[in-house]
């Protein structure tokens, strides 16, 4: 049986990215090494649409974000964090445990912060060094409008524009310096279609400049060190090198895709989705969906471990769970990174067959006829 990820995180690796990764190990002090990371760098500039520095470090994308937090700022400084799911929620411990004045804005899960809300805590707290934004929150599967969010910010603060961009980048359009982002953070396992085991972080030149003025405490994390190195063409430490020579070679066919098709594809592949499944009579989660994954309430009548086994076990297909009080309640499938039109197709079929052995009532193909038509429609078919 053929298995099939449709989490959000690992996402699928394209086999020639594999093929990459299993070459014989090179140093990572020596010009073959050089040469790659010079050609990720450039590359990683065009992803986040940036002249700024993108630093590489080996850690999860949670550690590209610790980063942003001990080298940013000082102990009793206040940031303000928006909280719209278990990953936002994260971005307010986080700095807590670190000292920092942490100001939350608690949403609902499955709802996007507005410009409103943003601006009444920047009122509040005019002190306030930055606002932490989850560009894409994976746990419900909701997009945040940071283009606007960030010119907020802008003109009504000096604060720094923080992005949680982990399930965004390489999903959603994002513009890194148009849009006067200061910080912004992806993990390797997600857009960027390798394993887990590397962070991607942004830095504007007012987030550079802030990093002299922190006085936390750090030493792997410290991003001077990062910054510097990077002006070498270099790492401070040593990289997960098949990881990147691995990201090399995912970088390599971004840009020949074109990052605006990547958006494109990215949105084109989750409204399919959505459509199958609103034809099945399933209840989206978010108000504001994102292009990286789509939650749907479990049915009425279905149990969701008695679903997700059959899923699982029978057809290969791995998708994810709710989490916290939306355990059992709803499933994410994703369309993150390594996709294309037959995967929502396939998806669609999985989980047609899956929720009639579990005892919910459809006409057979409704689904899959309302993604196909979709797909048909936007290939002018």
């Amino acid at each position: 049986m053929k298995k099939r990820l449709f989490t959000p995180g690992p996402t699928p690796v394209p086999e020639h990215v594999m093929l990459t990764m299993a070459e014989p190990i090179i140093h990572h002090r020596n010009p073959e090494f050089n040469e790659i990371l010079t050609r990720v760098n450039r590359n990683l500039k065009y992803l986040f649409q940036t002249e700024q520095p993108v630093l590489t470090l080996t850690s999860s994308g949670t550690g590209g974000v610790e980063a942003t937090f001990v080298s940013l700022f000082s102990s009793g400084d206040t940031i303000i964090s928006v909280n719209g799911g278990k990953f936002g929620e994260r971005w307010v411990k986080m700095p807590r445990a670190f000292g920092l004045n942490a100001v939350e804005i608690k949403l609902e899960w499955g709802k996007a912060p507005t410009a409103d809300q943003i601006l009444s805590e920047l009122r509040k707290h005019p002190e306030a060094k930055a606002v932490y934004l989850t560009h894409s929150e994976t746990s419900t599967g909701t997009a945040t409008d940071v283009k606007t969010l960030a010119r907020v910010i802008r003109e009504n603060s000096n604060a720094l524009v923080c992005v949680d961009g982990i399930t965004a980048v390489g999903a959603h359009e994002l513009r890194f310096d148009e849009w006067g982002i200061d910080a912004c953070v992806t993990g390797s396992q997600k857009g960027l279609m390798i394993p887990p085991g590397l962070a991607f972080v942004a830095l504007s030149q007012r987030a550079i400049s802030a990093m002299e003025h922190s006085t936390l405490p750090k030493f792997y994390f410290d991003l001077r060190k990062a910054v510097k190195s990077y002006e070498k063409n270099d790492t401070p430490f040593t990289p997960a090198v098949s990881l990147v020579i691995g990201v090399d070679a995912a970088l390599e066919m971004i840009r020949a895709e074109g990052i605006e098709n990547v958006w494109k594809r990215h949105e084109r592949l989750a409204t399919a989705i959505r459509a199958g499944v609103s034809a099945l009579g399933l209840k989206l989660f978010s108000n504001s969906p994102s292009y990286a994954v789509t939650p749907v309430w479990v049915p009425e009548g279905v149990e969701w471990k008695t679903f997700n086994k059959i899923l699982k076990t029978k057809y290969g297909i791995t998708i994810a769970g709710g989490q916290d009080d939306y355990a059992g309640k709803i499933f994410r499938i994703s369309h993150l990174g390594y996709y294309d039109e037959m995967d929502m197709v396939t998806m669609m079929t999985a989980l047609e067959m899956t929720l009639r052995e579990s005892g919910y009532k459809f006409d057979a193909g409704i689904g899959v006829q309302a993604v196909v038509k979709y797909l048909q429609t936007e290939n002018g078919a």
